[in-house]
């Protein structure tokens, strides 16, 4: 391993693993993270060998404590707007990957680090995890989209207290919240989500990807809109062998052998 692969990547049985590799400063997040983050990710939308993905941090303490502070104490205002530009990207790739991605959080997921887990499809804690936006206590926004996805995924009012007071909470507070699917021992945790991957590749391909799209992509409609999306990819899911089978299967009260087409 090279000193300076701050992404590890491994592959096994269709699930690839991205890991944040700079457990001596808990993972936080610099402009060479960002850029071998969003060159993984690139590489993973192409490669078809790979289904899903789970994103987690090295080490015990931390998924990612957020940016990296000392880099933003140095940094120009304009250097400031160009990391959050490029962690902006690197969400936006996550969260339209075309493949579901969980987020395993070991343990602090703050400020950035968060933003990056709030992307992912569905988070798994650890009970030790404390997740948050710290940002507004030394100065700063949640500038990497924390400011619109929480809010989506907690609701307004929960997302702007945990905001305007930099409030951090635990495992069970955030799962409470709707914040994170799962709290697992941390011992499990690279196995549940696994599991739980594994749970919805035994499903339809094209109808998976086309269900997260639509919830994606919906959120940034009306509700009419949003609703219609969904009759669309219901009509286009229809065209499928998968969908065929699947309706096939349900009736005979046999398993269906999904093939992704």
């Amino acid at each position: 391993m090279s000193r300076d692969e701050v992404i590890l990547y491994a592959e096994e049985n269709g699930i690839a693993t991205l890991t944040l590799n700079r457990p001596e400063a808990l993972n936080a997040l610099n402009k060479a993270v960002l850029e071998q983050l969003s060159v993984h990710l690139d590489n993973i939308k192409r490669n078809t060998d790979v289904k899903a993905v789970i994103l987690t941090g090295s080490g015990d303490k931390a998924f990612s404590a957020g940016a990296d502070i000392q880099y933003l104490n140095r940094a120009t205002p304009l250097e400031v707007r160009d990391l959050a530009m490029l962690a902006v990207k690197v969400t936006n790739q996550i969260e339209s990957l075309g493949k579901i991605v969980i987020a395993a959080i070991n343990g602090f997921a703050l400020g950035g680090g968060l933003e990056l887990a709030e992307s992912c499809a569905l988070r798994i804690a650890v009970n030790e995890a404390r997740l948050g936006h710290p940002e507004v206590r030394i100065g700063a926004v949640a500038g990497f989209g924390g400011t619109t996805r929480l809010p989506r995924l907690i609701g307004k009012g929960r997302a702007a207290e945990l905001l305007l007071t930099g409030k951090a909470l635990s495992a069970e507070e955030a799962y409470h919240f709707g914040l994170v699917n799962r709290i697992v021992a941390a011992e499990s945790l690279l196995s549940e989500a696994n599991e739980l991957l594994q749970e919805i590749l035994s499903h339809s391909p094209l109808a998976v990807n086309l269900t997260w799209e639509a919830i994606h992509r919906g959120g940034n409609l009306t509700l009419e809109e949003s609703a219609l999306l969904g009759a669309d990819y219901f009509g286009l899911i229809a065209s499928t062998e998968d969908f065929r089978e699947g309706t096939k299967a349900f009736l005979e009260k046999t398993k269906p052998a999904f093939k992704g087409k």
